[in-house]
């Protein structure tokens, strides 16, 4: 599968884009795991304009994690601009519109999935920055506002006529939430529509590598992407191309597995964000979501949680390795 002149090889799995998720350390980390595409963390428009320090970390691109796409939101037409053009500037592969987050704060001032109460502004919006970079546009969205306005066979039209290069779908309404099951058939029905000459990725619900070859071989995508399964689960793209290059199920790692793969995401965390205690906060997401279904499990869990240093961390992993040492775990994915 081709995005623009990029080559993402056959039936390829692609990392989300997530808030405090999706930082360097996590992206050289899933792309070791064989993710095809990665993304930043989405960064808001006004943010980029101000150059808002912390916003602008998050356009660091290093050379081995490529190819990567930068993705941007917003709910007005020149600050997204703009903000595309100093994108550009950083030379990711790919510039993605965020036009599905659900979260309150972004959807409810019209950005994010919000922008899908107002389709000719989305589509204004994306023409513009298409027109105002040379890099490739893509989006992300969902599959409409609510079950009344499920109208993203007629979006995905539109976003293609202003020249988008491929479009990622979030099989749920904004009103879904991240509840519910990610339908997949309206995907479907933008992959089979014949007008559709794009790309089209399809996301939601894909936790593991029977899932992602049953959404390539029962609804044509072209793509997929992982968000939430990803988390504390980096792993993930193996398995998926385990099962889609050789349909072979790949057994989950033991837990003292698990725990040299968190350990060396602490270690590359801790360079990226030099602050210690920044640094084993921001890893506690990732800690919390990778060890469902351990019996006893809740102490240790806690433990590990309100650990405030580094050393304390690999200390309680190092336990948690010693306790379970031919364990699996599933992770978590209610994230």
């Amino acid at each position: 599968m081709h995005i623009g002149n990029i080559d993402l090889g056959p039936r390829p799995a692609l990392l989300a884009p997530m808030e405090d998720v999706t930082d360097v350390p996590f992206r050289l980390l899933c792309k070791h795991y064989g993710a095809s595409l990665v993304y930043t963390e989405f960064v808001a428009a006004d943010a980029i304009i101000r150059d808002v320090r912390s916003s602008m970390r998050k356009l660091t691109i290093l050379p081995e994690e490529r190819p990567v796409g930068i993705q941007i939101y917003g709910r007005d037409v020149e600050p997204m601009v703009e903000a595309a053009r100093i994108v550009e500037q950083a030379r990711p592969d790919i510039i993605d519109l965020n036009f599905g987050c659900p979260v309150k704060k972004i959807a409810s001032k019209g950005a994010g999935a919000g922008m899908l109460r107002n389709i000719p502004k989305m589509v204004e919006i994306t023409r513009e920055v298409v027109r105002a970079v040379k890099t490739p546009v893509t989006v992300k969205t969902r599959i409409g506002w609510d079950d009344e306005h499920r109208d993203i066979v007629s979006i995905a039209e539109q976003l293609q006529d202003v020249g988008i290069a491929a479009l990622t779908i979030h099989g749920r309404t904004r009103a879904q939430m991240y509840s519910g099951e990610a339908d997949w058939t309206y995907i479907e029905a933008v992959r089979r529509n014949p007008r559709m000459q794009i790309p089209i990725i399809g996301n939601g619900d894909i936790r593991t590598g029977q899932r992602a070859k049953e959404c390539f071989d029962n609804y044509g995508v072209d793509a997929i992407m992982i968000g939430r399964a990803a988390i504390g689960h980096p792993w993930i793209f193996s398995e998926v191309r385990q099962m889609l290059d050789h349909d072979i199920i790949m057994p989950q790692p033991i837990v003292p597995e698990q725990v040299d793969i968190l350990k060396r995401q602490l270690d590359d965390t801790l360079q990226w964000i030099p602050d210690e205690r920044c640094a084993v906060l921001h890893l506690r997401r990732h800690l919390a979501a990778t060890f469902k279904g351990l019996p006893d499990f809740r102490d240790m869990k806690i433990r590990l949680l309100r650990e405030p240093t580094a050393q304390g961390v690999r200390q309680c992993l190092d336990d948690i390795a010693l306790r379970y040492p031919r364990s699996t775990a599933r992770p978590s994915f209610d994230n």
